[in-house]
């Protein structure tokens, strides 16, 4: 829940051996993450998921405020505490389904475009889109600012997630496939 957050951290999340994730962690932690410690010195990255190449893993050792956890049973927690979600992706392919996760939990979300390609989101409203190391360290800044920005652009994700992906949503779907699958029967 968003009082159990922790000021000025952010979460990443995704497979640490999937070489998007590897390049985009490299790209954030070298390229944004000192853009941000400027504004916010304390601001801290925690890096989850299975995995960590050496790379990935030196990055705690090399840059202060980086905890990089390996594999963990539950990514809830990082989730929770955080009160920012990144995804720094700038090479496609896989799932997006790292970011309805990370909205899934209120949690707002400041991701690359290719990192939300495919998605039913929109920028300004349910999620913060940047692509240039500046900007994508200013959308975080502006959530690190200002609670209310946090708790809307949050707030949104959750509500689209529930509505587009939640139960009353597969039930419709359901609902929608028996109905259809009743008139084609009685035909």
């Amino acid at each position: 829940t968003p009082g159990e957050r922790r000021p000025q951290s952010l979460v990443f999340l995704g497979s640490m051996d999937w070489m998007p994730n590897v390049d985009g962690a490299k790209f954030f932690v070298d390229e944004v993450f000192p853009l941000v410690r400027q504004k916010f010195p304390a601001t801290t990255l925690t890096i989850v998921g299975r995995n960590p190449t050496p790379a990935i893993k030196q990055m705690a050792d090399k840059i202060p405020g980086v905890r990089v956890t390996g594999t963990v049973d539950d990514v809830r927690p990082y989730l929770g505490e955080a009160e920012v979600m990144i995804v720094p992706l700038r090479v496609g392919g896989g799932t997006r389904i790292k970011i309805f996760e990370g909205m899934a939990t209120g949690i707002p979300v400041v991701s690359t475009t290719i990192g939300a390609e495919g998605l039913p989101v929109t920028h300004g409203e349910n999620i913060l889109l940047a692509d240039a190391p500046v900007d994508f360290a200013a959308r975080i800044c502006e959530l690190l600012a200002q609670p209310e920005l946090c708790d809307r652009i949050g707030g949104n994700g959750l509500k689209m997630v529930r509505e587009k992906f939640g139960w009353s949503a597969a039930a419709r779907l359901f609902e929608a496939y028996c109905a259809e699958t009743r008139r084609r029967v009685k035909k």
